[in-house]
């Protein structure tokens, strides 16, 4: 029976990438990309020529129906997002599910997650926690963020650069400027960063900053969290 492989890639350094994704990818018949331009480069970086489709958040729907037919056909499909775990905040889901509908085999070839590195790093609660991606941009963020102050398990956000400043401001006034966070940034890259403390100084580091660059996850302390003086 044929497969559908979830493949995890890079977030940063390419020496995360492992040895079972390199030989899966090469084996496949077909590998779906979020972008194919980004992921030709890290294909090329290690020796992969299988052929490549774009499959991203606005054709997914459109494209799952082709990956179930070469699935039917008999050939073993890949897909990949620019970096990480396809499925997360990313395109994938749609795909595992109806492959699983149709009665194929769907196997992950794990690998790295900036939300988990970002959870480990912070150095905050990981036993429990929940995920919550990106935060609407208008619509349904107040109300989301009211909801999140109440949250006793750790929380982990995803921001873009040019929305991190608000959102720390948010977290101020919707969940205390005690509460403590982490901002993680540039993850396993050579200026990867973890600027931790409470919210209010999290926010001052950030204020006198004109400009950054990389993805940015933002992990945030459960509602009674505490840290007992050593």
């Amino acid at each position: 029976m044929s497969t559908l492989f979830i493949v995890g890639t890079p977030i940063g350094n390419l020496n995360d990438f492992s040895l079972r994704a390199v030989e899966v990818l090469k084996a496949v018949s077909l590998i779906a990309c979020e972008d194919t331009r980004t992921s030709g480069v890290l294909l090329k970086e290690f020796g992969i020529e299988t052929q490549k489709i774009s499959f991203h958040q606005h054709n997914e729907h459109q494209k799952v129906g082709h990956v179930i037919s070469l699935l039917e056909a008999g050939q073993d499909v890949a897909i990949i997002s620019d970096a990480g775990l396809p499925g997360i905040s990313d395109p994938g889901f749609l795909a595992a599910r109806e492959a699983h509908l149709n009665g194929f085999t769907v196997s992950c070839i794990p690998g790295p997650s900036a939300p988990l590195t970002a959870l480990v790093a912070s150095g905050l609660p990981c036993d429990k926690f929940v995920y919550e991606g990106f935060l609407p941009a208008k619509k349904g963020r107040k109300t989301r963020l009211e909801f999140l102050s109440e949250e006793d398990r750790t929380i982990v956000l995803l921001e873009s650069t040019h929305r991190i400043g608000r959102l720390l401001k948010e977290i101020n006034t919707y969940f205390g400027s005690n509460r403590l966070i982490a901002v993680c940034r540039e993850l396993t890259k050579y200026y990867e960063e973890v600027s931790r403390g409470t919210a209010a100084e999290v926010l001052a580091v950030f204020q006198q900053r004109t400009q950054f660059k990389g993805e940015i996850v933002v992990v945030i302390s459960g509602k009674d969290y505490k840290e007992s003086e050593s």
